[in-house]
């Protein structure tokens, strides 16, 4: 049986949703299950966003772009949201005991060169794991106090 997952929710799902599972999943570990999806799916994952994970030595396999209906039938005890559209559109989940909303600037809208873009994705990915890594030592504290 599969733990509950903790979904995070952007409107995409194809780069500060994508940032936030794969920095969450590294921090927690196995001992949960992290999961992306968006309320208007783009279809794919940001290239940027993969490169601004892969710089941080997190692999990208396995990561596409879902739609948040996928889990409405899912054990889904967290769903976190990063951006505004989400939050708007997030329904309940079945089961689901708590909800956070953090939201980011959305790097998919940054102009300029390439390499202009992706300070915009190392600066948003570094926001999103201040934030992530301090939920996730939360989490992990709770389990230790045996809570």
């Amino acid at each position: 049986m599969k733990p509950p997952a903790i979904l995070i929710l952007c409107t995409g799902n194809s780069c500060r949703s994508h940032l936030a599972e794969a920095i969450l999943r590294k921090a927690l570990g196995e001992n949960f299950r992290v999961e992306s999806a968006g309320s208007n799916p783009a279809g794919y994952v940001h290239p940027l966003a993969i490169r601004a994970l892969e710089e941080m030595g997190i692999d990208t396999i396995g990561h596409h772009s879902k739609h948040m209906n996928l889990f409405l039938d899912d054990q889904v005890e967290t769903v976190i949201t990063v951006c505004g559209n989400a939050d708007q559109a997030c329904p309940i989940f079945p089961g689901q005991m708590n909800r956070h909303h953090w939201p980011f600037d959305d790097p998919a809208h940054a102009t300029g060169t390439e390499e202009e873009q992706f300070a915009v994705f190392r600066r948003v990915r570094d926001e999103i794991a201040k934030v992530f890594g301090a939920y996730a030592a939360g989490r992990l504290d709770a389990i230790k106090a045996g809570a």
